[in-house]
């Protein structure tokens, strides 16, 4: 059993189990070595043998508690059949979807069978990964896939993608559902795999309005977690909804999850008083703490910890770490973290 998993258990050590979210990245200089090798970010991803040294990476260095398999949340679209691209300095570029289109161009047909490098990874890392380690696999939530794929890219607003959601809100909830499909398929093959424990990402979650947010994100998300449930029982599940506010409260109820992760505008205070208590939370340090590092770093690891002793908690940021965070910072944050009890 692994520290990361004891916590789900209801052990709880003197420290929390820590991990960061895109641990894995840019931030590294072994990681940007092996990305140069590469002539897509795809090709990354999907070559078993790379994807698992770059999950790997960010454990040789430091001590935590869980890998994350290196890939994408937009793998899915692009396995659904929809083009999909990284474009330096201007992010992911989609062939961009209708949702009078999305029927004749996507398809599930050989979806697992695209997806496969990303099971043979997960497979990999598993057998070159010590038992005390826990891996994430991971998927983007219906809500944040549906903004890319019928946005076409990444946007402040996703202005063209919300106008088709309101103005065809029927045909827009069967599109969720056929994303949620694949979502769940995906995410259960990763457990088969090897991965012990999932997390969905909704990164665009906040762009939901509140008067839509049960029918657009609450509802798919249930569906996906029990679907992945039911074919996997005890594998534990990690929603990170980022800047909802308070509509944390039904998220946290009633979809399911295992644990909550918390962007770092939320309160955790709040957290610890309303949301249920035998939901896991896990975050909500501000990754450019981890950028500025020394006394405010250190003083942002103890508030947490302060914050959270009610209740047990996984160590990690309100988002991913950036690139420009130095290397030291994080060994200090590890070291300072597990000091923690």
């Amino acid at each position: 059993m692994s520290k990361f998993l004891d916590v789900f258990q209801g052990k709880v050590s003197a420290s929390p189990p820590l991990w960061f979210m895109r641990q894995a990245g840019r931030y590294l200089p072994e990681y940007r070595e092996i990305r140069e090798t590469c002539q897509t970010f795809l090709d990354l991803c999907y070559t078993p043998k790379l994807a698992t040294q770059v999950t790997l990476q960010p454990l040789k260095r430091f001590d935590l508690d869980a890998a994350i398999l290196f890939s994408d949340i937009l793998v899915i679209p692009h396995g659904l059949g929809q083009a999909v691209s990284f474009e330096g300095g201007q992010g992911p570029q989609l062939d961009r979807l209708t949702l009078s289109s999305f029927q004749t161009k996507l398809s599930v047909e050989g979806f697992l069978r695209k997806m496969s490098p990303v099971y043979e990874a997960i497979d990999l890392i598993r057998s070159q990964l010590p038992s005390t380690k826990a891996l994430l696999g991971f998927a983007g939530a219906p809500w944040t896939l549906a903004l890319y794929m019928l946005e076409g890219e990444g946007s402040r607003d996703f202005s063209k993608a919300k106008r088709e959601a309101f103005q065809g809100e029927n045909q827009f909830s069967l599109f969720l559902d056929y994303v949620s499909q694949a979502i769940a398929l995906h995410l259960i093959e990763q457990v088969k795999a090897g991965a012990s424990a999932l997390q969905l990402f909704d990164s665009w979650a906040g762009h939901c309005p509140a008067s839509h947010f049960q029918k657009w994100i609450i509802d798919p998300t249930q569906k996906i977690v029990s679907a992945v449930k039911e074919a996997c029982p005890h594998i534990p599940i990690i929603g990170f909804p980022k800047g909802i506010g308070v509509n944390l409260l039904g998220y946290g109820m009633h979809c399911g999850f295992s644990g909550l992760s918390l962007d770092s505008s939320t309160s955790l205070p709040w957290a610890v008083k309303n949301l249920p208590q035998d939901l896991i939370l896990q975050g909500n340090l501000d990754p450019l703490l981890l950028v500025a590092g020394g006394n405010p770093l250190k003083k942002g690891i103890d508030s947490i910890h302060q914050d959270m002793q009610e209740r047990p908690y996984i160590f990690n940021l309100g988002h991913g770490i950036v690139p420009q965070t130095p290397l030291q910072h994080v060994e200090d944050c590890v070291k300072w973290v597990q000091a923690l009890g």
